[in-house]
């Protein structure tokens, strides 16, 4: 018998483990629950972007949950876990078969787990008030995505709650405090409607004249607190210096994995897409820009030692008249390294080695392989990466002239530091380079909910530029303009104003997702103490 066979409703009040009084959902409710919460979150994320079962999936866990024994509150968030990155993660077994994808998904649903064991372990501090519940809820899922968008191997935060909110009112409270801000407010109020749900049913059942009351006051301040969000201010459209800037997606032959062996296609067909619009902008039909950006991989032959490819680059730059950010992989620089880079190439004088990024996050099993031999036994496909990418050290602060850029490449975005530190050097305009040529279109769209995220997050307009899609740009207060097809060839052109200022949680940085996570352990202690007093009462 499983854990999860037992429900631990049926089992007497002596023998059962000390939790709060009452009982928990008999299992044949709480395990088909912990599924519909997975799935309620997938639908809140991009491609399908129904924000608001964000919340609905967070209380359908805390409810399933709680007043369980540990194993089988782990047992019901690895099923949360399991039906929301399967699916999310799909994009992951496309090149690389399912072995890949399968163990990325259940390492993820493990982290959910974890939530599960924890929401069962605070059952008794949820008991004691109508309002702890909620807040355990919060601080909860930001203790747990802390863990998880750290480790192993650095993290994947992919799949956190605030990721999910890009067209939710709860996003503007990034610009007070990031992405944990955003986590805590969606699991409050999935707390919240838990409560509501759980105490307005018990109060029915015990024949209360006011039960309703019960149900309805919690879920009224679930709704308040994304009504209280549209009063935070976010950043409109700056009052700084207007700089033009082109996205060019010059696409890729085939996707796929061997996109690498169209190295010289792909440069090709971003250089020609730049001299396409430098021709237009001849004709007066474009106008011209004074930043042109290329996305990750848009040169994977160094450009720095293949002459042909450098002056490739240096035609499409002379032609357009402005300086060009590549996205490279440069050798070196030691014998046997690469790396993933942003390099800045100006007309007439060609790269300015001084205006170089190197990705500071490179993707584990994907631009370098930890484990290399255990790794290959999962796929043999980590043997296209015969060489590590190395690791850059500084921000990617790039002094492009017209503006200075906060470069960051690919799932970079992902990371609250990586970005913040490009800001607090000075960025006035966030770009994000990527490659979706191995993924398909959901998590290209997954990816810009992100770059939304962080142009409310620190007031500053925003870009992806992609090989093959989705592309675009982003105001400060969150807006999508100019997005691109996928798979597609497409250049385009948009005026943004740039701006200076901190918001306040550029100003915070980490500390508001550090106080949060302190609570959160706090609140592990305290249910660990009232447990200790139940179970000498108890004795």
């Amino acid at each position: 018998m499983t854990t999860l066979d037992r429900d631990e409703s049926h089992v007497p009040t002596a023998t059962r483990a000390p939790v709060a009084a009452g009982r928990p959902l008999p299992l044949r409710v709480a395990a088909p629950m912990a599924v519909v919460a997975g799935l309620a979150l997938l639908l809140a994320f991009p491609p399908y972007g129904v924000w608001p079962l964000a919340p609905v999936g967070v209380a359908l866990l805390a409810a399933a949950a709680h007043r369980r024994r540990l194993r089988a509150g782990a047992g019901l968030g690895f099923l949360t876990g399991v039906a929301l990155f399967a699916p999310m993660l799909a994009w992951t077994n496309l090149h690389t078969g399912y072995l890949p994808w399968v163990l990325l998904s259940l390492l993820q649903a493990g982290y959910l787990a974890l939530l599960g064991a924890a929401t069962a372990w605070v059952s008794p501090l949820a008991d004691r008030g109508p309002w702890q519940w909620p807040a355990l809820t919060g601080l909860l899922w930001v203790g747990q995505e802390a863990v998880r968008d750290r480790t192993p191997f650095g993290g994947f935060p992919w799949g956190r709650l605030a990721f999910s909110q890009d067209d939710s009112p709860l996003l503007r409270l990034a610009a007070l405090g990031g992405a944990p801000l955003v986590t805590f407010a969606v699991a409050l109020a999935g707390g919240l409607l838990a409560a509501a749900v759980w105490r307005g049913w018990a109060a029915r059942r015990d024949a209360r004249a006011e039960w309703w009351l019960a149900a309805v006051v919690p879920a009224a301040v679930a709704v308040a607190v994304g009504a209280v969000s549209l009063l935070v201010p976010v950043a409109a459209a700056g009052g700084g210096k207007a700089v033009t800037v082109a996205i060019v997606q010059g696409n890729v032959p085939r996707l796929g994995l061997d996109f690498n062996a169209q190295r010289q296609a792909v440069l090709n067909n971003h250089v020609d897409a730049t001299i396409e619009l430098a021709a237009r902008v001849v004709a007066g039909t474009a106008q011209r820009p004074d930043l042109v950006v290329w996305p990750e991989n848009s040169s994977d032959i160094d450009p720095l030692r293949n002459p042909t490819a450098g002056a490739r680059i240096a035609q499409a730059a002379d032609a357009i008249r402005a300086p060009i950010l590549v996205g490279a992989v440069l050798l070196g620089p030691g014998a046997g390294q690469v790396r993933n880079a942003g390099i800045l190439w100006r007309p007439g004088t060609g790269a300015d080695m001084a205006q170089l990024y190197t990705k500071r996050h490179p993707v584990p099993f994907a631009e370098y392989v930890p484990l290399r031999n255990i790794a290959r036994m999962v796929s043999d496909k980590v043997d296209l990466i015969r060489t590590d990418f190395v690791p850059g050290s500084t921000p990617g602060v790039v002094r492009a002239g017209p503006a200075t850029l906060g470069d960051v490449i690919c799932f970079e975005v992902a990371y609250d530091e990586v970005v913040r530190d490009t800001v607090t050097g000075g960025a006035q305009l966030l770009v994000v380079q990527t490659n979706n040529a191995t993924f398909n279109e959901a998590e290209a769209r997954q990816q810009l909910a992100m770059v939304r995220l962080r142009a409310v997050e620190h007031g500053r307009p925003a870009l992806m530029a992609s090989t093959v899609g989705v592309s675009g740009f982003v105001a400060p207060d969150g807006r999508v303009s100019d997005a691109t097809g996928f798979n597609t060839r497409e250049v385009v052109v948009r005026q943004l104003r740039l701006d200076s200022g901190l918001t306040l949680a550029t100003r915070l940085g980490w500390w508001p997702e550090l106080a949060l996570a302190a609570l959160a352990v706090a609140a592990l202690v305290g249910a660990g103490v009232l447990r200790r007093r139940q179970r000498v009462v108890t004795g």
